[in-house]
């Protein structure tokens, strides 16, 4: 179990793919990081030596924000954007794209699932 920036990575992988399971880090900065390390990316995380994963380890370190100073430094820009008003602020607030994507349609993930408006839908008949 080799651990990196606080992640267990996967041992049964190919290294470039196990160091896109650390936040902040997908297959492009993973290929970077190795190719800086001069490790080869095919190599499974378990055949990786102590001194290889301390390198990979200091790399990251160096270059790269990755997993909680990440998130931390996103949620503080969203919320310099809601503290300033700034339109994309009020997108975040009111939990709508901020993005530019339109509205009127789609945007589920974001919104919500579907609320019926009261008095729109047909009344089931009644036996009488």
């Amino acid at each position: 179990m080799a651990r990196i920036s606080g992640v267990v990575i996967p041992d049964n992988k190919q290294v470039q793919i196990s160091l896109t399971y650390v936040h902040g880090i997908g297959r492009a900065y993973s290929a970077q990081i190795l190719e800086k390390t001069k490790i080869d990316p095919i190599v499974r995380v378990k055949d990786l030596t102590d001194a290889e994963l301390s390198k990979i380890q200091e790399c990251i370190n160096e270059d790269y924000t990755v997993e909680g100073e990440l998130q931390r430094s996103v949620s503080t820009n969203i919320k310099r954007l809601k503290d300033i008003n700034a339109y994309r602020g009020t997108r975040h607030k009111s939990n709508l794209p901020s993005r530019g994507q339109r509205t009127k349609t789609n945007a589920r993930t974001r919104r919500g699932k579907r609320v019926a408006v009261g008095g729109t839908q047909k009344k089931a008949a009644t036996k009488t």
